[in-house]
């Protein structure tokens, strides 16, 4: 895990309803080993969050180019409904909470990418189910920027 990947982690368990799971393997068929088993990815933190019902496959990068990140994002796209099932299976997710991508960026990295999203095969034409990736800058996870004992009153002023 890498510097920013931990700061996520923190901001993300200082809401006491979310709990982290890092680098959880997302494994589309059943198999003991995820290498020899098929499509596969290790996302940098599962995050279900308990108020909403909701679960968040997080991402961090502060890459240039974002290659990697829509690399990930198009995989995920055209194999969806295989990796809901995965999660159901292996995370004992409920399979009617919603589940969504989420990118934590530099914040100068957001109009790039918003015109890759834009291009994105998965998004740009309709064929996934696959939400839109919440977006967050990592200007904004620093733990001066909230309370890092609860981060409640500001799921609140979301509207959660």
């Amino acid at each position: 895990m890498d510097h920013f990947q931990a700061v996520v982690v923190d901001y993300l368990r200082a809401d006491r309803a979310v709990f982290v799971n890092t680098e959880c393997c997302i494994q589309l068929n059943t198999g003991a080993n995820p290498d020899t088993s098929g499509p596969h990815w290790y996302c940098d933190a599962l995050a279900i969050n308990l108020r909403e019902k909701s679960v968040s496959l997080c991402e961090v990068t502060y890459s240039q180019s974002l290659d990697s990140l829509f690399r990930r994002l198009i995989g995920w796209g055209e194999n969806w409904p295989a990796l809901r099932k995965a999660l159901v299976r292996d995370c004992n997710v409920p399979s009617d909470w919603l589940v969504q991508p989420w990118v934590f960026i530099p914040s100068g990295l957001h109009p790039p990418l918003n015109t890759k999203l834009a291009k994105l095969p998965s998004i740009a034409t309709g064929k996934s189910e696959m939400p839109v990736p919440k977006v967050t800058h990592l200007e904004e996870v620093v733990p001066w920027k909230y309370r890092s004992w609860n981060r409640i009153a500001e799921a609140q002023a979301s509207g959660a």
